[in-house]
């Protein structure tokens, strides 16, 4: 039996279908289950039990026994929302339960940490240990990633095996709920399909013209192969990037994007919303020698091919996975 949390979600519920497609069944679906833009995530998967996060502890309390995996993916991921008690209470003291329930019950734990902690990405991207406490993460959800992930090391009590993954810019299948959160190759493909254009933000930094900020963005089948990786084998313990080791720039992304729809490029420049623009990251790149070292050795998809996948294979079909 395998606990998902955060299986209505976008990560959790592509991975809820991989894990489907290996022929996982025997699953626990962890969320709150009221969204009714999440209900295409998890109608179709096959699984044991739906079960609400205020009822996780309960239900592990009594069935702890038949648990092999915890995979917590459930997080408050607004990266603009301004209740700080929310991300505290969601990221940072109920991850804090997960870790004291694997210890008390002797159960694997993978977690989500995020990219999102490296703050400006001043100090890089560099997921040893040793550099953790001196990131400056720049909103509530990447302080409460980044409270855990510290809370985590200095732990002197942890689960038999653990990994926390600083995922990196995610886009795939199934982020379809999202919204503003959505990443840019969504925005795009729905911008572009209802008007023909696409607009992207303005630099309002010297050192890089407009467009040109860049990410590493990995595609979600990739980020369910590490977390598969860990889960089937448990070597390293720690904290690992993932992410494809490539920046890529917001303007060479929405040129993949029109490529892949096969529509004439259309792109013109905004300026970057105010209560965004002075906690926005530039540039984000993963270094991943270290989970390359843990054994993960499957090569990344390039991001023409993924994207080129996710929108005719799924956005142009209307298709989760």
């Amino acid at each position: 039996m395998i606990v998902v949390t955060g299986a209505a979600g976008f990560i959790g519920s592509y991975l809820t279908g991989k894990l489907n497609q290996l022929g996982y069944e025997d699953l626990i679906l962890v969320d709150k289950f009221n969204d009714p833009l999440k209900i295409s995530n998890y109608i179709s998967k096959t699984y044991t039990r739906l079960i609400d996060r205020d009822d996780f502890f309960k239900w592990l309390e009594n069935n702890h026994a038949q648990v092999q995996h915890i995979i917590h993916l459930g997080a408050r991921t607004d990266t603009i929302g301004q209740e700080e008690e929310i991300y505290t209470q969601l990221n940072l003291e109920y991850s804090k339960q997960i870790w004291n329930s694997c210890i008390r019950f002797d159960l694997p734990l993978i977690y989500a940490s995020s990219a999102s902690t490296y703050g400006n990405g001043e100090l890089g991207f560099d997921d040893r240990h040793s550099l953790t406490s001196r990131f400056k993460p720049l909103n509530y959800y990447a302080q409460s990633k980044h409270d855990f992930d510290l809370w985590a090391l200095e732990e002197k009590q942890a689960p038999r095996f653990w990994v926390g993954l600083k995922f990196f810019n995610v886009f795939g299948p199934n982020e379809y709920h999202k919204g503003r959160m959505a990443s840019v190759v969504y925005q795009a493909f729905q911008r572009i399909s209802e008007t023909g254009e696409m607009t992207l933000f303005r630099s309002h930094h010297p050192d890089y013209a407009d467009g040109e900020q860049a990410r590493d963005f990995i595609y979600v089948e990739d980020v369910a192969q590490v977390i598969l990786h860990f889960m089937n084998k448990q070597t390293s313990s720690g904290i690992y990037n993932v992410g494809t080791g490539v920046a890529r720039s917001f303007l060479d992304l929405t040129q993949c994007v029109f490529r892949a729809m096969n529509v004439k490029e259309q792109i013109r420049f905004v300026d970057t919303p105010a209560d965004i623009r002075n906690n926005y990251q530039y540039y984000t790149c993963a270094k991943t020698d270290k989970l390359r070292q843990a054994g993960y050795n499957k090569p990344f998809t390039a991001l023409e091919n993924a994207i080129e996948e996710y929108i005719n294979a799924f956005l142009r079909a209307e298709f989760c996975y």
